[in-house]
């Protein structure tokens, strides 16, 4: 679990004159309206939107944003209404919550191609502020990491759910790592026997593998150094198991 202090240092080192006082009240305010209340996992709910605002740290936000992933389900899962929170965080913190709080409430049946694309529109076109579909992904990223808790019927509705509304949105949004993980998460619980099967052969070469990309990341270095080409850094990666499985 992350601590609150470990939160507080990220958003400083892409800001330094961040609001951090801001940030203290709404954690303090979500450790107070979530009291009691347990995850699945039976960690404290509080783990959550500490996880949630520390995936909007990640991606350099501002406070707003962040204090609004801190506070993000105290709507839905409390008895606190928008106009406290607006009371007590302003306006714009607020509006991001609304945002997301209704979002949440929109219910998606269908997976049919046209629909889930007629479902994501609907979705684009409600947010007026880009920081409530922000907000939403870093939610539904740390909930499909943690999707394990969940009995098998609703691991499969909230797994589909994400591979055809939230990673779609997320490339869309030029936000390919997080697109990436949510597709990969995807995968492993909607078709979990060609997931284990594939991991297990990619796991099995893994050493050779990642060989083979040391061994040309040298040789691409020493071509280039050679050719007097300035050099930043040169990566290799192994393929992920959802996109090698596409192309299979």
């Amino acid at each position: 679990m992350i601590r609150f202090e470990d939160l507080i240092e990220k958003v400083r080192a892409t800001n330094p004159d961040a609001d951090v006082e801001l940030l203290r009240r709404a954690y303090v305010f979500s450790a107070f309206e979530h009291k009691g209340q347990v995850r699945h996992s039976g960690e404290p709910y509080l783990v959550h939107p500490l996880e949630v605002a520390d995936l909007l740290a990640d991606m350099k936000l501002d406070v707003v944003a962040v204090a609004a992933g801190l506070l993000h389900d105290i709507v839905e899962d409390t008895q606190t209404p928008i106009e406290r929170i607006k009371e007590l965080f302003g306006a714009d913190i607020a509006h991001v919550v609304e945002g997301v709080t209704k979002l949440g409430a929109i219910p998606f049946s269908s997976s049919e191609e046209r629909q889930a694309e007629n479902f994501r529109k609907m979705l684009l076109a409600m947010v007026d502020d880009i920081r409530v579909i922000l907000v939403k992904l870093a939610d539904r990223l740390h909930n499909m990491r943690t999707l394990h808790h969940l009995p098998e019927e609703r691991r499969i509705k909230i797994a589909q759910e994400t591979r055809d509304i939230y990673a779609p949105i997320a490339n869309r949004l030029g936000m390919s790592k997080i697109k990436n993980e949510l597709e990969e998460l995807a995968f492993k619980y909607l078709e979990s026997k060609p997931y284990e099967a594939l991991r297990q052969r990619v796991e099995a070469r893994r050493r050779a593998t990642e060989g083979h990309i040391e061994e040309l990341r040298t040789t691409i270095t020493a071509k280039l150094a050679d050719a007097q080409v300035p050099i930043i850094q040169i990566d290799g990666r192994i393929k992920r198991l959802f996109s090698i499985h596409q192309k299979l």
